[in-house]
């Protein structure tokens, strides 16, 4: 697999679709902390968006306008609102009363959004970590465009019609929908935050990394990794670590070790064999270097895990 699917394989997304949003003049809409990613799109009207936030420009409102989607990354409150001066309604007030997974305010008409989340299990900040407060994606974003409104258009009969099987349904949709958004945001232009999913935009480190993933137990050298990019070893090495904000060879131990906490969470593998397949030579070394990773042992972190 290439390395945006080997992550998100091992964070295993679970979709939760809230509900769709149906509002009609002016209103704003103040929501609670949430984990994961929210995701939404607008299917008609428009309104802002609002994240409350420390670091500069996070709490800048933006305008999204009907087949604009964006993700919500950081779990802090947020609003939506036709304007932002209005004293907000909490959200509880509107969606503890939705009626077939609709939420209505002031008679609704003029608005509709969709909205999901995806939450995920421990490893979740190597996704979270390499994306903007806000992921915008607008509805004129090339081609590609054209898979997310139909998927969209999809789940929004789905929220209606509640046809059997509509769950499973939503949430494979859902999960298209991350993935598409995910896409059109790497393929657009501007500069990506620090990290291995901006650099998957750059084609010469998409190709280094996708080696990389593609046979994490190799024992590469920065070398072989320059080779796969096309660049002199000095040059891969400075363009990598600006930008993944880490040299290869210590995102390569990071993730063995992502993979290797999979195992242990999700297998009986012994430790030993993970060990090997993960290109040690030996368990002690395997088990030093996911001690200082997790702060326990290996076998710690399995009873842990397994214990709940």
């Amino acid at each position: 697999m290439d390395p945006l699917s080997d992550v998100l394989s091992l964070l295993k997304p679970k979709s939760a679709i809230s509900a769709g949003l149906d509002a009609g003049g002016d209103w704003a809409i103040a929501f609670p902390p949430h984990e994961g990613i929210k995701f939404n799109a607008v299917l008609r009207g428009a309104c802002w968006v609002q994240v409350d936030g420390d670091a500069e420009g996070e709490s800048e409102p933006r305008r999204i306008e009907a087949g604009d989607c964006f993700l919500l990354t950081r779990g802090r409150p947020f609003r939506f609102a036709t304007d932002l001066a209005l004293p907000p309604v909490a959200s509880p007030t509107l969606y503890d009363r939705a009626v077939d997974g609709i939420a209505t305010c002031n008679g609704g008409g003029d608005f509709f959004l969709v909205g999901g989340r995806f939450a995920f299990g421990e490893a979740a900040g190597l996704l979270l970590e390499a994306l903007p407060a806000i992921v915008y994606v607008p509805a004129a974003a090339g081609e590609q465009a054209a898979v997310l409104r139909w998927a969209l258009e999809r789940l929004a009969a789905e929220l209606k019609d509640r046809a059997p099987g509509g769950g499973l349904m939503a949430e494979h949709l859902a999960h298209i929908m991350l993935l598409q958004v995910l896409r059109l945001w790497l393929a657009m232009a501007g500069a990506k935050p620090p990290g291995w999913l901006g650099a998957l935009a750059d084609p010469r480190l998409a190709r280094a990394l996708a080696a990389l993933h593609g046979e994490p137990g190799r024992r590469w050298t920065l070398a072989e990794l320059a080779g796969q990019a096309g660049m002199s070893r000095s040059v891969f090495a400075d363009r990598f670590r600006r930008a993944v904000g880490q040299p290869p060879l210590d995102y390569l131990t990071g993730w063995r070790m992502r993979l290797a906490a999979g195992r242990l969470r999700d297998t009986t593998e012994s430790i030993a064999g993970i060990a090997f397949a993960l290109g040690y030579r030996s368990e002690a070394a395997f088990s030093a270097g996911f001690r200082r990773f997790a702060g326990v042992p290996p076998g710690r972190y399995r009873r842990a895990a397994r214990n709940g």
